[in-house]
């Protein structure tokens, strides 16, 4: 989880690459500012938070829980209400 400055353009791209270098380290996109990935082992989480450790711009934040697969297992997600497509217009009436 990570909260990073986007106020001014150098920000933006420090943002940018720490984004990428998530991704290219196997991250994905689990919901707004939070970064999942799959680790085998302790030995390999390791790994991959001393990189995010490296990588973080020196304005940032970045909070990293790690979890077992049980754990991630027994995740309750919520939704509210589904937005819906809205209702095509009805059809126009022909009079003869």
């Amino acid at each position: 989880m990570f909260d990073l400055p986007t106020d001014t353009k150098p920000a933006r791209r420090a943002y940018a690459q720490f984004r990428k270098g998530l991704l290219k380290d196997g991250f994905t996109l689990m919901q707004y500012s939070v970064y999942i990935r799959h680790c085998a082992s302790e030995d390999n989480a390791k790994v991959h938070i001393k990189r995010v450790q490296d990588s973080v711009p020196p304005q940032g934040e970045v909070r990293i829980v790690t979890i077992t697969d049980k754990q991630f297992e027994r995740m309750h997600v919520f939704w509210g209400k589904k937005r819906k497509k809205p209702e095509p217009p009805p059809q126009q009436l022909e009079l003869f």
